[in-house]
């Protein structure tokens, strides 16, 4: 593909969204048919969206478990942005309306302390152990737009190419004593309107937290960018994305991290 299809692709993505269309595959002739053609899309897509929503401030990681994985049928994770206006602060609140359709994923974030230049990779997680400044629990917003799965799965890419939904995220108050957590085995248990509907372990994304944060940041690496001081990545949802509705009231609390707090409106 060339630059002008990416921003062509790119453009009916932003229209999409705009007029509130349900998520279908791109066009034959704008489809991503690799990884790399779909980044390029994204990259477009997102500076279209970045004069509504601010600059970069983190990224997610999409399907790090080998099952997501396997329904969508791909082989490796897929990595997204977060803007700095989709930021919010446990406790806090979202309006449905604002969604086609609005689901949550339960997560570990990690805040950088320090930046993990391109020129230094490729990163371990023990490298990014040592530039890490804070950790907390996360709900990620995202937006399915009510897309089927099931051809989501026959065009795999088509998730990067829209930066794998993203919306938003709620962040947990940041905790910097960190080290004394074995962040692998750490529990996280979720409930909506005080019912459980979930737990997992850190070790669910990735086998740990920050295994997430070196893939993320290798995957900049190999574009050309770094992982920054203060930037924060969401590393995984350690239980299944749930769908939610006016009237909900969402939890997640992690062992040692404390809890984040989502009110449906």
């Amino acid at each position: 593909m060339s630059e002008p299809r990416f921003k062509q692709a790119a453009q009916h993505l932003f229209e999409g969204h705009r007029r509130g269309e349900r998520f279908s595959p791109l066009p034959a002739e704008l489809a991503p048919h690799t990884a790399e053609a779909a980044y390029a899309i994204q990259d477009a897509f997102v500076a279209l969206r970045a004069g509504e929503r601010g600059a970069i401030a983190g990224y997610k990681i999409a399907l790090s478990s080998a099952a997501m994985r396997r329904l969508v049928g791909v082989e490796h994770p897929q990595a997204g942005i977060l803007f700095e206006s989709a930021f919010l602060r446990s406790p806090a609140a979202v309006r449905a309306a604002d969604y086609q359709r609005l689901i949550v994923e339960f997560e570990i974030a990690v805040q950088m302390a320090e930046d993990l230049p391109a020129a230094d990779a490729p990163f371990s997680r023990e490298r990014v152990a040592q530039a890490v400044g804070a950790v907390m629990p996360a709900l990620e917003l995202a937006d399915d737009r009510h897309a089927d799965y099931a051809e989501l799965a026959r065009h795999p890419f088509e998730l990067i190419a829209d930066n794998t939904w993203n919306e938003g995220v709620v962040l947990g108050y940041p905790v910097s004593e960190w080290r004394a957590l074995e962040l692998a085995a750490v529990r996280g248990r979720a409930t909506v309107n005080g019912e459980p509907v979930g737990e997992g372990v850190g070790a669910d994304a990735m086998g740990h937290p920050f295994n997430s944060v070196a893939w993320i940041a290798n995957h900049l690496a190999a574009h050309g960018r770094g992982l920054l001081r203060s930037d924060t990545v969401i590393t995984g949802s350690l239980i299944t994305s749930k769908q939610v509705r006016p009237g909900d009231l969402v939890r997640f609390s992690v062992d040692g991290l404390g809890d984040v707090e989502l009110r449906v409106d």
